[in-house]
């Protein structure tokens, strides 16, 4: 499929102009005479010189477009034309041509399932899954309604999780910054005075100007170990997971921010549960996929051997206890949706408060870091301050 820019004249004789998808210039022409409309010009649509490929597609972009199509459906608008508007509106060009992908397959008789799990990066194993048990109930536009409000709730959950993290993140990053400015900057000049003193520097102001030499002729070798030391982490982390487990047991032990980590997966752990339960998934195979879902590797291990559990014949609030770790109140409650019959709505309800507590946490959490941030920046930066100007003082004490 190509773009093509057109120009024409209806049947009253006014200039007309746009753009249209299609496989040729010919396909273009029929379509605009099939609407009335004579041709004048219709040429394909120039290529940008940068961005041509589009911007990657985002996690937010595809909550949009399940929220989009499921009004669509609902509406009562076919599926094909459905996403041919919605492509038609797209500002990414990535984003508008895997909808067209989508469509296209469609056309030729794919199931809109088939036609997702042709992009697995965008649409994971859990989206198709409940397209999937949408399509084979008759109630594709009430899953996608389902989907569309899980696949919002999850990014606003990422989000706030998100900010909790890049706050201190940030504060931690300018303490650095300044500190190296003064190592590499300031300290040398202070040194220079120094050496008219005559007399023995402080040990601490010593360590100091020893550490600002070696910053200054060696920055390149301390830039490029910081690098490489991310660098590996970031690939041990990715490669190794035992390396990534360890991570993220050792966060999840952090104050303030670990039970931030802990409630979000938790919530994430019950909402898509809930939704792929209501969606007709069996409860075994609804344990697969939430298992990707939570955003820990500790909770996504502790889901596979609460699915095996589930798997023997285990019920789900007694094999989450055995897992140890979630609180009583979220295994209480799953007991009594498995008793009643309403596990969804339960696992919905503990997703609710679990997302609160969450965003409460957050809101509070700048507030909480704020003497922390400031012992880190005064130690840093101040330490460096007081430093430089111990001579000083110990030379006006002996001129005293």
């Amino acid at each position: 499929m190509e773009t093509f820019v057109w120009s024409g004249k209806d049947k009253r004789g006014q200039s007309m102009k746009g753009e249209y998808a299609a496989k040729n210039i010919s396909l273009v022409k029929a379509e605009l005479r099939r609407q009335g409309i004579s041709p004048t010009s219709v040429k394909a649509k120039p290529k940008p010189l940068f961005g041509a490929a589009g911007k990657k597609i985002t996690p937010r972009e595809i909550a949009v477009f399940s929220r989009q199509i499921s009004v669509m459906m609902q509406a009562g608008v076919p599926l094909v034309q459905g996403l041919d508007i919605i492509a038609g509106g797209q500002a990414n060009v990535r984003m508008k041509n895997m909808l067209t992908a989508i469509k296209t397959d469609i056309e030729g008789g794919s199931t809109l399932y088939e036609a997702l799990g042709k992009f697995p990066v965008q649409f994971d194993e859990l989206f198709v899954n409940l397209v999937k048990a949408g399509e084979a109930a008759g109630v594709l536009d009430t899953v996608l309604d389902t989907v569309a409000t899980y696949k919002e709730n999850i990014e606003s959950l990422k989000g706030k999780i998100r900010k909790a993290m890049f706050y201190p993140a940030i504060v931690f990053a300018v303490a650095l910054l300044v500190s190296a400015i003064l190592l590499i900057f300031v300290v040398p000049q202070f040194e220079s005075v120094f050496k008219n003193f005559g007399a023995d520097l402080p040990a601490f102001t010593q360590m100091i100007v020893s550490a600002s030499r070696f910053t200054t002729a060696y920055w390149y070798i301390v830039l490029l170990g910081t690098i490489a030391f991310f660098a590996a982490f970031i690939f041990a982390y990715k490669r190794s997971p035992a390396f990534a487990h360890f991570c993220a047991r050792a966060v999840l032990k952090l104050p303030v921010i670990g039970q931030i980590l802990h409630q979000s997966a938790i919530a994430r752990f019950a909402r898509t549960l809930g939704v792929t339960f209501r969606a007709g998934v069996p409860l075994v195979e609804a344990l697969d996929s939430v298992a990707g879902a939570t955003g820990s590797p500790i909770y996504n291990a502790a889901v596979k051997r609460i699915r095996e559990d589930v798997a023997i014949g285990h019920q789900l609030q007694l094999a989450m206890r055995q897992a140890q770790l979630f609180p009583n109140m979220v295994v209480q409650m799953v007991a009594i949706g498995e008793e009643s019959g309403a596990l969804d709505k339960m696992l919905f309800k503990i997703a609710e408060f679990y997302e609160e507590e969450v965003n409460n946490a957050v809101d509070a959490l700048a507030s909480l870091l704020e003497p922390f941030i400031m012992v880190i920046i005064g130690t840093m930066v101040g330490g460096m301050v007081i430093g430089m100007y111990l001579p000083i003082f110990k030379l006006a004490a002996v001129v005293g």
